[in-house]
């Protein structure tokens, strides 16, 4: 790799400036950011803040294409899993950087939908308020992933500001919904938007995961049989039904994990786990409960697809059977429901991951940390549905995501910024 590149006029640019063009952008960023956090972009109310990535991109001059994702088109794809029912007026936003042609083309793709904040009084300020102390931006989706969103603009306007001209088109997407299933990622990659690589800025904590889990929401139904609270042992209660039906999910978790054997996996605890996120039961304090409803999540290996994976749920829970003869005539009933996130995996050796890993090594004055991802992404529409090359790398840490005082070390995404605006150079003036 070279450590300048031409720009019009034959001259040359130093890779040292992209940290200076950055630094000088540093106030202006966190204000960005501070803005796109105060707006409050949960489900269903994702217009404000894509008001502000629109008024950000227009200033980047970037060709824009805003719409507004259609059911009936979207919905027609095996991959569509989405209980929202329209979309209006929270407009999906890609906005484009034409390359002058013969080098590969890169999406850069963030969500721009957060989870809600839960219970105000467990944050210590406002979960909108941007505030910034210590060297951290607090806020609800500061770090899952508006500041990852911050930082593919900020990369973007660096290189901008540098006259370095890219043979391959970069194609920016803010998208609406990865939090329940990547409607809006799916909804681009139907208008036609694909490219010869994606990086996704997800909160990785800048480490480099060329492997994104996969995961499927299930409903489970428990049936019992109700009686009077007096008289309980005339009833066959949904509750311990249920208890006996989350010990087998969990020696399902255990087989499951006990057979993945791929390196990438070893520092995480559990590679494949099956979470238990909502449980329902009762009606009367007095009455043996009938039916339980358990809601979960369980994870899906880059290795494996939905299919197999809700085939081995669907036999596990079928043994039931063998250890209480209730399951044999009440058989829980398996319910496939909501968000669905498939699983996505290129090989470490990779270009993208190759070019990727040189310009964080060139910042960081380290070797990155390859890993696979413990969650889903919107990673794996891209790469199940089109083909196309996916690494998810971006500042933030997933601990401190979808919790109380979220926030996001404002150095990882400056440091993020120059790795991604020197990878967008290398790559997009690779030869196609």
């Amino acid at each position: 790799m070279c450590c300048s590149w031409k720009v019009k006029g034959g001259k040359t640019v130093k890779k040292h400036l992209i940290a200076q063009a950055i630094a000088e952008r540093r106030k202006e960023t966190i204000a960005f950011l501070q803005r796109l956090v105060q707006e409050d972009s949960i489900r269903g109310n994702e217009a404000g803040a894509q008001a502000v990535i629109i008024e950000k991109c227009r200033k980047l001059g970037m060709d824009l294409d805003i719409w507004e994702i259609d059911r009936t088109e979207v919905g027609s794809h095996p991959y569509f899993r989405c209980d929202r029912e329209q979309f209006t007026g929270n407009p999906n936003v890609v906005g484009v950087l034409k390359g002058t042609g013969g080098g590969k083309s890169l999406i850069l793709n963030g969500h721009i939908d957060v989870v809600p904040a839960g219970d105000r009084k467990d944050w210590s300020d406002d979960p909108y308020s941007g505030k910034v102390k210590n060297g951290r931006l607090y806020g609800r989706g500061s770090t899952d992933m508006k500041g990852g969103t911050a930082s593919l603009l900020l990369a973007i306007e660096a290189v901008q500001s540098l006259g370095v001209p890219l043979k391959g088109s970069v194609i920016f997407q803010s998208v609406i919904e990865e939090e329940s299933g990547g409607a809006g990622t799916l909804a681009a990659l139907q208008r036609g938007y694909v490219a010869d690589g994606a990086i996704i800025p997800e909160p990785t904590n800048m480490k480099i995961f060329p492997k994104q889990q996969g995961s499927m929401w299930f409903r489970l139904k428990v049936k019992g049989k109700s009686a009077h609270g007096g008289t309980r042992y005339e009833g066959v209660s949904a509750i311990d039904n249920a208890v006996t039906v989350i010990q087998r999910l969990h020696e399902l978790e255990r087989d499951r994990n006990d057979r993945v054997d791929d390196p990438l996996y070893e520092n995480i605890p559990i590679p494949l786990p099956i979470n238990i996120g909502k449980i329902s039961s009762g009606e009367w304090p007095s009455s043996v409960p009938d039916v339980a409803i358990i809601e979960g999540r369980i994870g899906v290996g880059p290795w494996e697809d939905m299919e197999s994976v809700e085939e081995e749920m669907i036999e596990a829970l079928g043994d039931l059977k063998k250890i209480d003869g209730w399951f044999d005539q009440y058989p829980v009933e398996i319910e496939w429901f909501g968000g669905r996130w498939q699983p996505g995996s290129i090989e470490p050796g990779h270009s993208l991951i190759k070019t990727l890993s040189e310009e964080f090594q060139k910042v960081c004055a380290a070797q990155p940390i390859i890993e696979a991802s413990p969650w889903g992404t919107d990673g794996g529409i891209l790469s199940k549905g089109a083909g196309i090359p996916v690494a998810v790398f971006g500042p933030g840490t997933t601990e401190l995501a979808h919790d109380a005082d979220e926030s996001i070390e404002l150095e990882h995404l400056f440091k993020s910024a120059e790795i991604l605006a020197g990878f967008i150079v290398e790559w997009c003036n690779q030869p196609v």
